[in-house]
């Protein structure tokens, strides 16, 4: 081959060389640029399947009674504000009450003047059948006749049938103390248990008025057993078939975010709740494990409660925002191309979802599906690459 001829391939090698790499170049400059996707890695873990409220409950206490008297009357005495911690039995509220407290004393008064009279009635009662014992013995020796045995004994009797009397007057006296004594309870408001003081409708002078019946009115005094809380919260009648008594449950407050509070399902109500426009619910009670922790919780607090079903620990488990509808998930390979794999899924709830097949410890699936261009075959990277790619770029 002549110097010629070499210095046409020469040129010509060159040429295609030049091309390839104008080719190469262009299909760079024009290949879609890598998604940037956020990825996490399956790894192993604990899974619960819960079932949660549809609308926020509340925190309830155990015990609370809306108190008020029997009877209407003027307020004579209020012994206790809102906030007060009271004991069991510890005056609360009196009611002008001096009427039937008069006639208390009148009824301790007749009651001592019918003892007196009875002890009187008897005495003499005993003394006529002491006469009438002597009376038989003086008969007996032919002293006294018979008619005079009769007269005895018959005002032996007489004065018996008085001590009985007189005896049954004290008794009803008795009861008439009890009877009064019962009308003036009737104005006394005593605390039927230990507890906080949550609200006072009225004061010193005001009239207290009984609710009539059918017509609620306000209580006298709101008392709240705060030692004892529970949350009550509506759950969906397709989830509530699951729950049974006991089962764990965490308890989280909208007034302390971020901090769950554990208990127990304490009652599950036997009928079903059907409020017009709204789904059919199943009010669901749950206690607190630990009543120390949470004395300072005020009732009334809005409150969500998580019933745990089933849990298992430890699974391989991944995000449940990874997972399509098939039970499949997009993974991203090792040469940084996205693939979609079906895995087989078990336990499930909003956090997590466990993988029973389909995926190895430490393989990286798509938690950003909603974003464009997410789909198999794509090119993809890590977000949190990308944007190290990008500072380092600005840093240049």
């Amino acid at each position: 081959m002549n110097a010629s001829n070499a210095l046409r391939w020469l040129l010509r090698a060159l040429i295609v060389v030049v091309l390839a790499a104008a080719a190469a170049f262009a299909w760079q400059a024009t290949r879609p640029a890598p998604i940037a996707v956020v990825l996490a890695a399956a790894e192993t873990g604990r899974v619960e399947t819960t079932v949660a409220n549809t609308r926020a409950g509340s925190v309830s206490a155990c015990r609370r009674a809306k108190l008020a008297t029997p009877l209407g009357g003027r307020i004579e005495k209020l012994t206790v504000r809102e906030g007060d911690r009271v004991n069991k039995g510890q005056l609360l509220l009196v009611l002008w009450n001096d009427d039937l407290v008069a006639r208390e004393r009148v009824a301790r008064e007749q009651l001592d003047s019918a003892s007196a009279r009875g002890r009187e009635a008897c005495l003499l009662a005993d003394n006529a059948a002491r006469e009438a014992a002597r009376t038989r013995q003086l008969r007996d020796k032919g002293f006294v006749s018979e008619d005079r045995v009769d007269r005895a004994e018959s005002e032996a009797k007489s004065r018996r049938a008085g001590c009985d009397s007189a005896r049954a007057q004290a008794k009803e006296a008795e009861a008439r103390i009890t009877a009064s004594r019962a009308d003036t309870a009737r104005t006394v408001m005593l605390a039927p248990f230990a507890g906080i003081v949550a609200e006072v409708n009225g004061e010193v002078g005001e009239y207290l008025t009984p609710s009539p019946p059918g017509i609620p009115t306000l209580p006298a005094i709101d008392l709240i057993d705060d030692s004892c809380l529970y949350v009550t919260a509506p759950i969906d009648e397709v989830d509530a078939a699951q729950l049974k008594l006991g089962m764990p449950g965490r308890i989280t407050l909208d007034a302390y975010r971020g901090k769950h509070f554990q208990g127990k399902v304490r009652r599950i109500a036997p009928y079903v709740l059907a409020i017009e426009k709204q789904a059919r619910t199943v009010e669901v009670e749950v206690a607190f494990d630990s009543p120390g922790e949470v004395r300072h919780l005020l009732v009334g607090y809005s409150a969500d409660i998580e019933i745990v079903v089933a849990a298992r620990d430890p699974v391989l488990r991944m995000p449940t925002t990874a997972l399509m509808p098939g039970n499949r998930v997009m993974v991203l390979a090792a040469e940084g191309v996205l693939q979609e794999r079906r895995i087989e899924a078990g336990l499930s709830n909003w956090e997590f979802t466990e993988i029973k097949s389909g995926l190895s410890q430490g393989e990286r699936v798509v938690t950003s599906l909603e974003r464009a261009g997410v789909k198999a075959g794509a090119r993809a990277i890590e977000e949190a690459k990308a944007e190290a790619k990008a500072a380092a770029a600005l840093g240049k």
